[in-house]
């Protein structure tokens, strides 16, 4: 078993923004961090991840916990596994009861092996002599622990010298098995550790140098390898990267040692895989600008129109930059032209114009039908943008087409704007001409005056003057809960929600005249048109509620009276 206070020493060691950012992309939310729950389909985030109380919950489902649950509950493992899977990641040796150091065997075995590779590379010319001809420098050599991987029978040799059994190695990757009979999965080929984000080892990749079809061989899917949640070089860069903000994505492993080697330590690079939706969360942190550079050949294009269409549809700042003649990035630092390279990442082409440009190129724009698809591809894309990032390109893209502007804008405005959360703490004036309805103003009022009443109980007294729990239309129950000193999901969101106004004195006081005059005309209203109501009754409320108004409109407060009996 794992000792108890090894386990709570992980914890200490862990930070749930770190080790949910690696599954979910995140924003900051005040001082907490909002996400998509990837525990149920939303599209509204609702996924809140506070640092301070080292815990998250989703007022969608109800999921909650902390770093060890969440780990427990995104992979399905038992909490053993979670911990074990856990200080793996943060490089943390537990202890258990009986004696046995655990939590490390796969980490272990690949330590073994990466420095077996890297003994071979020592010993062997050819190896030596291809990544001289490639331009590695001994430096970058070390610097990305480089190896080399032999035959498949010295392999097996090595791993039974090191008393590495042949199951485990197969877990970790380094074997496969046919009938039984297991054999190396990288033979011949120069070895490319690859490390998660916090620098523990997963995994390796290989290149052939010869004229093998593969050229290219990674690591199969394991308990700790997922490449499509890893970038080559994310260990060595992710510093510069928190830094400079700048990150910069490419297609391969040489490709971002040479960038490295020419002073550009931001690269990374996708693992055999385009670019995906588990991507996201490592390519957010930091919030850096992404610069996607790729070849210019046809499947470099077709990869970046996807990276494109990925990080401008999660309004990713950053653009696309492709390398032309036949060159990538490794060829390009080999042959001496980093200022070039340089150039090219200071002015890339912003992703949506990239995306724009390419369906505008894919069409014949100048034949009716052409045309019309075209205008329609567009059209569609600019309504995963953002709204303001919708209507600058919006303009450019009917320049494209040679029609007017507004025939791109979307039938109702309203849908744009409806995909968007309103921040209830800062309205900007670039979303002035949002109608008030959609802006949910009774939803904000009551969230506003609970959160005060939460942070500030001595304002308490004010609102129970003047309120009745009766004239909260959403949160209600919260409400209620609230003032009977009780605990409720939706009070715990309130407080998580660092965009939920807290008013001071003089300022609830406004608000709630605001939300009484509201309050008070509708019910006014329905009196008036409420016809069973006997005269005399009717008389005295439309008395009593137009005298209310007329005092919450010159500043005053009124007290609650319950009508109940109407």
């Amino acid at each position: 078993m794992i000792d108890n206070n090894s386990i709570e020493q992980l914890k200490q060691t862990i930070d749930i923004v770190d080790v949910v950012g690696n599954y979910v992309e995140l924003k900051k939310n005040g001082s907490n961090f909002k996400g998509l729950c990837p525990f149920h389909n939303e599209k509204t985030p609702s996924f809140i991840v506070s640092p301070a109380k080292q815990y998250y919950k989703c007022f969608g489902c109800g999921a909650g916990g902390d770093a060890i649950k969440f780990v427990m509950e995104y992979e399905k493992l038992s909490y053993p596994e979670a911990i074990e899977k856990l200080a793996n990641l943060y490089n943390f040796t537990l202890r258990y009861t009986e004696g046995k150091q655990g939590g490390g065997q796969e980490k272990r075995i690949l330590e073994t092996i990466g420095q077996w590779y890297r003994a071979n590379l020592e010993h062997n010319n050819s190896a030596k002599e291809y990544l001289q001809s490639r331009g590695v420098s001994l430096a970058s050599i070390e610097k990305f622990s480089l190896g080399f991987a032999p035959s498949s029978e010295e392999t097996i040799r090595f791993l039974q010298r090191a008393m590495i059994p042949m199951q485990k190695a197969e877990e970790v990757g380094i074997l496969g098995s046919d009938n039984g009979r297991y054999y190396a999965r990288l033979i011949d080929r120069i070895i490319f550790p690859i490390y998660s984000s916090s620098g523990m080892p997963v995994g390796f990749g290989g290149r052939t140098m010869g004229n093998h079809p593969a050229k290219y061989i990674n690591s199969p899917q394991t308990k700790l390898f997922n490449k499509s949640r890893l970038l080559y070089g994310y260990n060595l860069a992710k510093e510069q990267i928190y830094r400079k903000k700048r990150l910069i994505v490419v297609e391969g492993y040489m490709d971002v040692i040479m960038l490295h080697q020419a002073g550009f330590n931001t690269a990374v690079a996708t693992l055999g895989t385009a670019l995906t939706n588990d991507h996201l969360p490592l390519l957010k942190k930091g919030e850096p600008e992404i610069i996607v550079a790729y070849d210019g050949d046809n499947a470099g294009i077709n990869a970046a129109m996807k990276a494109a269409l990925l990080l401008s549809s999660h309004n990713f700042e950053g653009g696309i930059v492709l390398f032309g003649n036949g060159m990538d990035p490794a060829d390009m630092v080999n042959a001496g032209n980093a200022n070039t390279i340089e150039a090219l990442f200071s002015k890339p082409i912003a992703f949506a114009q990239f995306v724009i440009d390419r369906i505008v190129a894919s069409h014949n724009i100048h034949t009716p039908k052409g045309k019309e698809d075209a205008f329609f591809a567009i059209k569609n894309y600019l309504s995963t943008l953002s709204p303001f990032v919708e209507e600058n390109y919006r303009r450019y893209a009917a320049s494209l087409l040679g029609v007017n502007v507004a025939r791109l804008a979307p039938k109702d405005e309203k849908q744009i704007y409806k995909k968007y959360q309103y921040n209830k703490n800062n309205i900007e004036t670039k979303q002035q001409p949002i109608k008030q309805s959609f802006l949910t103003l009774t939803d904000v009022a009551e969230e506003s005056i609970i959160k005060t009443l939460l942070k500030i109980p001595s304002l308490t007294d004010m609102v129970l003057d003047t309120m009745d729990s009766s004239m909260f239309k959403i949160h209600r129950e919260a409400f209620e809960a609230l003032i009977r000193g009780e605990e409720h999901e939706d009070l715990l969101r309130i407080d998580l929600d660092d965009t939920i106004v807290i008013y001071q004195e003089d300022e609830l006081k406004k608000q709630l005249v605001y939300f009484l005059r509201r309050y008070y005309q509708k019910a006014l209203d329905n009196i008036k048109n409420n016809d069973t109501l006997p005269f005399e009754k009717k008389i005295f409320f439309i008395r009593k509620y137009q005298d209310y108004i007329n005092k919450l409109k010159r500043g005053e407060l009124v007290q609650y009276e319950s009508h109940s009996t109407i």
